[in-house]
């Protein structure tokens, strides 16, 4: 099968732009290590409790930048060499048009910049076990930034990303449906190799003449995407919805137990979260972050809604199967996924 890209390129090129941690000795780097972990297993335990969902079991990992940009790298290769089949045309045009060394620097470059901004994350697509991923450079700059207590500000982030360890750990269905809405979302396309590309770029001047407009939506996601596909990535984007506001919705009232700024946390969260500049805009646009961000606050409102009016028993009926998952338009209206599900 032909190599659309270049993956040991794709590692080499995060590594080379990610830029530097903090500094901090090697004792300090060391305990910080052992206290991510003991955090995570007892966030583990906190999320369970709340949630009334199966404790984790997947591996705890904390990384640097440079490893966590080669774990996804890996993760993403699972997924896009299998894909490289379905793409209509000869392969021969996209490999030409594109070549696989320039998309080995074009992942790279966006997993080396984000590097630089991921706390942690769940892992979903190595094993079957998933593994959480835990920045510890990121936790511990951002952390800086934000004058937070390390502690608290160590364990809300835990919180988040145990949510998701939990989310795919408990519910047996739920990583096999992920994976295959993937592979319904590539089996629509339609388009042939050089169709493909040409969309890439024109979705590229679209999205920064579009900066002008910090309202809009778009991602180059979305704009290189069929009307067949976009019915795929509506029920992607859902369930990731669900899935981030979902945590977001945990580590918030766990952590109003737990740790005493936690309201102070979300604050100064939301407002970095929204204090891009320019060039931190561009780059989110190009590559869906932006989506992304509001996926938590539309996910944590859609939660926190159904769990005021139902309880949080009543709301885990969404994990039954696929079918009881949220719709975009229930997202947006609770109540209709309350009536139709609970």
């Amino acid at each position: 099968m032909t190599q659309f890209v270049d993956w040991e390129l794709a590692v080499a090129t995060a590594r080379t732009l990610g830029i530097s941690g903090p500094t901090m000795g090697l004792p300090d780097a060391k305990d910080e290590v052992r206290r991510l972990r003991e955090t995570a297993d007892r966030a583990t335990g906190l999320v369970a409790e709340f949630t009334g969902m199966a404790p984790s079991t997947a591996p705890v990992r904390v990384v640097d930048r440079a490893a966590w940009a080669a774990a996804n790298v890996e993760g993403m290769r699972t997924v896009l060499d299998p894909l490289a089949h379905k793409v209509s045309g000869e392969p021969s045009l996209l490999v030409k048009a594109v070549g696989s060394r320039l998309a080995g620097t074009q992942i790279g470059a966006v997993l080396g910049y984000l590097s630089g901004k991921v706390l942690g994350q769940f892992e979903v697509f190595g094993d079957e076990t998933g593994q959480l991923l835990l920045v510890a450079p990121n936790i511990v700059a951002t952390q800086r930034q934000l004058d937070a207590d390390l502690d608290g500000f160590r364990l809300w982030i835990c919180l988040h990303e145990a949510t998701h360890a939990t989310q795919f750990g408990s519910v047996d269905w739920l990583r096999g449906h992920f994976l295959s809405e993937i592979d319904a979302f590539a089996a629509t396309d339609s388009s042939n190799a050089q169709d493909l590309v040409e969309r890439v770029r024109h979705a590229v001047t679209i999205l920064t003449d579009s900066l002008r407009d910090n309202d809009g939506d778009s991602s180059v996601v979305d704009l290189v995407t069929s009307p067949e596909q976009r019915e795929a990535m509506e029920r992607l984007t859902a369930m990731m919805t669900l899935l981030e506001g979902h945590a977001d919705y945990v580590m918030d009232s766990v952590g109003e137990d737990v740790i005493p700024e936690v309201a102070k946390l979300r604050a100064k969260l939301d407002r970095r979260r929204l204090n891009a500049g320019p060039i931190q805009r561009l780059i989110r646009r190009l590559i869906g972050m932006d989506a992304k961000l509001k996926q938590y606050v539309q996910g944590r409102a859609f939660v926190a809604a159904v769990v005021t009016e139902i309880g949080i028993e009543r709301f885990n009926g969404v994990w039954e199967s696929p079918q009881t998952l949220p719709t975009m338009d229930e997202i947006v209206e609770p109540e209709a996924w309350i009536r139709r599900v609970a």
